[in-house]
């Protein structure tokens, strides 16, 4: 599989990475409902052996648990070690309330436990999950904290994720933002505008999340399946996942599946392919929780578009979002 460089880092990726979201499992606010890790180890093993080598958890997902079934994949699994990407800055309490952290002391104790949930000695990218409040000192605190951390070889490149212009700007302006983590789809295209388009001049890596959007274009979700998606599913009350938008994405959906149809491949691979095609995309963030799901997307970054497909893809989503 095809690898390109991320940002400023000596990371080589593929342009799809495996992510780790939903085999956090249930029991926390934004679960995608119960998971086997059986599953996930499955379906990760079935990444890795479809040339995926990356990996995007965070400490969050799970509450600790998905870097723990993540260190169980990496243990039982005997090729060559992926990267493994990370993120903290979300803090939970005993009710597993959750809540933005960026005090350096913080920081320093989340990596500690990430290092040693996941087993590893180095993480290769460490990332902030969330910027704080708008105009928080305590953005400059934890990004130092970041930089001394990349300093101390704890991780080995740090970036940020869902932050806007303005506060990569005030990141980078203490140390090098190696990459940023979007949410870019389809039907969320708001970073066109200006995150996108900064990082392509900055040269910024950009890694972007919820290519399917969050499963909506995978074409196996229905409006049968959104109705009756579970209660610890945070797409149970999500917007998206609800008329009047479910019926005008699934639309788009049938598009992707008659592309898709020309080529051999999924819906999803298609709108994981799209994301793909904008030059500032470095990789795209794509979750699977059994390897049955595996097969049928890790190997979208070899899909081409044609400009032709392009166009008829955006005719109908623009359509959609107007």
């Amino acid at each position: 599989m095809q690898k390109r460089q991320l940002g400023n880092s000596d990371l080589q990726i593929t342009p799809v990475g495996y992510g780790a979201w939903a085999i956090g499992g249930s029991g926390w606010q934004f679960a995608w409902g119960s998971q086997s890790d059986n599953d996930s180890i499955a379906a990760i093993h079935r990444a890795l052996e479809l040339g995926v080598n990356w990996i995007d958890t965070a400490a969050v997902y799970g509450l600790g648990h998905s870097e723990e079934v993540v260190a169980r994949a990496l243990k039982e699994w005997s090729g060559p070690r992926p990267y493994v990407f990370t993120k903290c800055g979300l803090r939970w309490d005993a009710k597993g309330e959750v809540s933005k952290v960026l005090r350096s002391d913080s920081i320093r104790r989340e990596v500690e436990d990430s290092l040693r949930r996941l087993k590893l000695d180095v993480i290769d990218l460490y990332q902030i999950h969330w910027p704080p409040d708008p105009d928080s000192p305590e953005l400059e605190e934890g990004w130092s904290t970041m930089a001394d951390l990349k300093g101390e070889g704890k991780v080995r490149w740090i970036g940020v994720s869902n932050f806007d212009v303005k506060q990569i700007r005030r990141a980078k302006a203490i140390a090098p933002v190696t990459s940023v983590q979007p949410p870019y789809s389809l039907i969320h295209r708001e970073v066109e505008e200006d995150i996108l388009p900064y990082c392509l001049r900055e040269g910024i890596g950009v890694i972007v999340y919820s290519p399917m959007a969050s499963g909506l274009l995978t074409g196996a979700m229905t409006r049968e399946r959104a109705a009756k998606l579970p209660k610890d599913d945070w797409r149970s009350s999500h917007p998206d996942f609800q008329e009047p938008r479910l019926s005008r994405t699934l639309e788009l959906v049938e598009k992707l599946r008659e592309i898709g149809n020309r080529h051999g491949r999924s819906p999803g691979e298609v709108a994981i392919a799209w994301t793909l095609r904008n030059p500032a995309v470095t990789g795209a963030i794509v979750g699977a929780r059994n390897a049955r799901q595996a097969n049928g997307v890790m190997r979208a970054g070899e899909l081409r578009l044609s400009d032709k497909e392009v166009n008829e893809i955006e005719e109908i989503a623009d359509e959609i979002a107007a």
